[in-house]
């Protein structure tokens, strides 16, 4: 790095009070990067009730109508190239960037990617793209092979032989796994005490399905492994944590609920399964008071965050063999993999799990020590301070 402070300029759709994985990622990662002398600003969307310039835990975040990307979707969308343009222009006359990081700028348009080009390429800076997901449709292949990122950041090996298989270079393409504060996600002393927050799971044996609720999430498979659990388990209860706020979801949110609601209906689990939406300080409560964590994916899953949470709070995790998944859970080691779609494997595996408390003290012990190894904050931004110097260096040369 030069002498002078690094600034980075970071563009994504979504920042907190946003949810979700990119959202989560970049609250975590980017004071860990202010921790290291580097400046970190975003640019994303406005939101109802929010500044449109704040700091974030040091992070300077400034939000405009342009990355919105439900607005965005719409069909006749009324963004123009010369918005955004307009817009990109005066974030990085602000903020002077050594580098442009965008995150999941890969598909959805063409104009923000190509805008982003144009400036990097008009300042003499490099563009790094960290890629938390891949898509089937031919404009991820335009905005990922066939264009002009310096650097690409893969959320996980998945994700990385995906986009290789796609066209672009692996020499330039670096995995850097998701990091948490393991403080924050954390086995406490006495769980009992939060049962005053959550007076209905008192007394409950708890399944915790900590993803998004919807139907690529395995919400569904997750209620089909519940039904059959009940017949063996006392007291069996489900927890779904609540999906608010979060974009590009719209459009297939109501349908997915009604599904699941419907569903619940017919397997006579209305007095076992509870869903809310819940903070995150909450999440972490709730990890608490839970004995096993499910995540059964239908998606090919990129990397999630939920199962490093899982693992800090020393609970086993069941997921499916869904894209990145495998890279963090080892079967019969710190968890379970199991079929994707298969609620019967998954209800066994609960069933086993809750039969055995070893078992489960055992999964969660080896889960927190993955955790500790491999996948906290420091590290993950350790990573990506790599990737942001050895760019650098070969921008310069």
């Amino acid at each position: 790095m030069t002498e002078k402070k690094t600034s980075i300029a970071h563009l994504h759709w979504g920042f907190p009070p946003t949810i979700g994985g990119v959202e989560t990622h970049l609250s975590i990662l980017l004071p860990e990067l202010i921790k290291k002398g580097i400046s970190q600003w975003v640019l994303t969307a406005s939101l109802p009730d929010v500044k449109d310039k704040e700091n974030y835990n040091g992070v300077e975040v400034i939000r405009t109508p342009v990355m919105d990307l439900n607005r965005l979707l719409q069909e006749g969308s009324d963004i123009t190239k010369e918005e955004v343009e307009k817009e990109f222009k005066i974030f990085f006359d602000a903020v002077k960037p050594d580098i442009i990081h965008a995150h999941n700028m890969h598909y959805f348009t063409q104009i923000h990617p190509e805008v982003l080009a144009q400036e990097a390429k008009a300042r003499n800076i490099p563009l790094i793209l960290t890629a938390h997901n891949v898509w089937d449709e031919p404009i991820f292949l335009d905005l990922t092979a066939k264009f002009p990122w310096d650097h690409i950041i893969a959320v996980s090996h998945f994700i990385k032989k995906e986009i290789s298989g796609a066209g672009f270079d692996g020499k330039k393409i670096t995995v850097v796994h998701h990091g948490i504060d393991t403080e924050e996600f954390n086995a406490v002393e006495n769980p009992n005490l939060l049962y005053d927050k959550y007076p209905m799971l008192k007394g409950k044996r708890v399944i915790f399905h900590p993803a998004r609720i919807s139907l690529g999430k395995g919400s569904d498979i997750a209620i089909k492994a519940t039904s059959i659990v009940k017949k063996y388990i006392d007291n069996v209860f489900l927890v779904l944590a609540g999906s608010g706020n979060i974009i590009d979801w719209d459009e297939h949110m109501e349908g997915d609920m009604a599904y699941m609601s419907e569903l619940i209906s017919i397997l006579g689990l209305k007095d076992n399964i509870y869903i809310d939406s819940f903070s995150l300080d909450q999440m972490a409560e709730l990890y608490n008071l839970t004995e096993v964590c499910v995540y059964p994916s239908s998606a090919q899953e990129p990397f999630g965050l939920t199962m490093l949470e899982a693992q800090a709070t020393e609970k086993p995790i069941i997921v499916t063999s869904a894209g990145g998944m495998p890279e963090i859970i080892h079967d019969g080691i710190n968890g379970y993999v199991v079929p994707i779609r298969d609620h019967e494997a998954i209800a066994h595996r609960v069933v086993m799990l809750m039969q055995d408390k070893n078992l489960r003290e055992r999964f969660g012990k080896v889960g927190r020590t993955n955790v500790l190894t491999h996948f906290t904050k420091e590290i993950m931004a350790e990573a990506v301070y790599k990737v942001y110097n050895k760019v650098l260096a070969g921008y310069s040369s």
